[in-house]
């Protein structure tokens, strides 16, 4: 009897070491996917210590919308739109008496009202470093641009002379460059809106921007509201499983999506690992003692284990009204601006995005990286499409 209860004995430990070996192993590959669909797209850029992801993600999702429709991949310039956008931001920041946000941050949209009225123009022609340095570093221009836009509003003469913008177009001149109004490219000559017509080809009247709030009535647009939506334009606004429906049959049509998202969340991993999840509890799959022992851990605790993020988990199961609240409640905020470019799924089977940044080479997955599905659901402020990329039944609802 006794010595059947100490193989009995023996036979519970070495399980138990089987088991947490095999843990162990699960830990140390930690997130393995798998590709389901890639859409091809540019190489991955890097907008350096400045707030201008919008804009790389914008002209990323410009680019690879060249390349769907058969043009030659061209890297174009993010500096020629910052410029422009910048400068349109002053005269209406100077216009409302200084009551906009002015600063570097910006949308989809001011990358294709830039292109619609002012052109665009490749990086070779146009890169934005005429200030010393080798990557972009805008904390000296940004400061310089709104100290320069609130002595404008604040000045002792009671009203704008006829100089200050060209003064702040200047500024702009001695950081970004002067804008071209001509030049070469693969031996033939164009201007900015030339080339727009001429080589890129695309027509921007296809492209729109959906939200999902409850805030607006669902198949209205309404203007979002976040600060660096400047301009006041637009979004179409859907609800929760038709948002996650429009960039399902994006990616799976051969569309990419521009995704504008909260990146402040600690299931967004900015180091190597290379993944964006909500990770939940799953009692489910616990042992009474696995419960017991997470019942008897403190909130920091859970919270610190929860985001351990060493390999892949169950997920919290995302509503419209989580949505809500955390934009209501300032818990999503308008972060940064990136590039979807396919799917893939993990070692046990969870649905990705294939995300491309602007970082550059920042981690294990050459600066892309893998947000889960109920991360995008969740945390998606907004994201622009091609219109023939959205459902029938949804254009249909939009009036598109």
């Amino acid at each position: 009897m006794y010595k059947l209860r100490n193989l009995f004995l023996a036979g519970l430990v070495i399980t138990s070491f089987v088991v947490s070996a095999q843990e162990n192993k699960e830990e140390e590959k930690g997130y393995q996917f798998t590709s389901i669909k890639e859409i091809p797209c540019t190489s991955v850029k890097d907008q350096g210590r400045s707030g201008t992801c919008w804009s790389f993600s914008g002209l990323g999702f410009i680019e690879a919308e060249m390349l769907r429709i058969g043009k030659p991949e061209v890297d174009l310039s993010e500096m020629f739109v910052v410029h422009h956008a910048y400068s349109d931001k002053a005269t209406k920041y100077v216009r409302l008496h200084g009551s906009l946000n002015f600063g570097p941050g910006g949308a989809f949209h001011d990358v294709t009202n830039v292109i619609r009225q002012y052109g665009i123009v490749p990086e070779e022609v146009y890169n934005g470093l005429n200030y010393g340095e080798d990557k972009h570093v805008h904390g000296e221009m940004d400061r310089t641009l709104l100290d320069q836009v609130k002595v404008v509003v604040d000045n002792s003469n009671k009203k704008p002379t006829t100089a200050w913008h060209d003064a702040l177009n200047g500024i702009l001149d001695s950081y970004l460059g002067k804008l071209p109004e001509k030049f070469k490219y693969q031996d033939k000559e164009y201007t900015p809106q030339s080339f727009v017509q001429e080589f890129v080809g695309l027509n921007l009247d296809d492209y729109v921007e959906i939200s999902s709030y409850t805030n607006h009535p669902f198949y209205s647009k309404f203007i979002i509201e976040v600060p660096d939506n400047w301009s006041w334009d637009e979004v179409y606004n859907v609800p929760i499983n038709e948002l996650a429906e429009i960039i399902d049959n994006s990616i799976n049509s051969g569309y990419t999506v521009a995704w504008a998202a909260d990146v402040s969340e600690k299931g967004f991993s900015t180091s190597k690992k290379g993944i964006a999840v909500i990770p939940a509890v799953d009692k489910a799959n616990m042992t009474d003692a696995e419960i017991a022992k997470w019942e008897k851990l403190s909130e920091e605790e859970k919270n610190e284990e929860l985001y351990k993020l060493t390999k892949p988990s169950t997920e919290r199961v995302i509503t419209q009204e989580m949505r809500q609240i955390d934009y209501d409640n300032y818990q999503t905020t308008d972060d940064h601006g990136m590039l979807i470019v396919g799917t893939a799924k993990d070692q046990i089977g969870n649905m990705y995005y294939k995300v491309k940044n602007s970082w550059g080479d920042y981690n294990d997955f050459q600066g892309y990286f893998y947000a889960s599905k109920p991360y995008v659901t969740f945390k998606t402020m907004s994201i622009m499409v091609n219109k023939n990329a959205i459902p029938k039944n949804i254009r249909k609802k939009l009036n598109l």
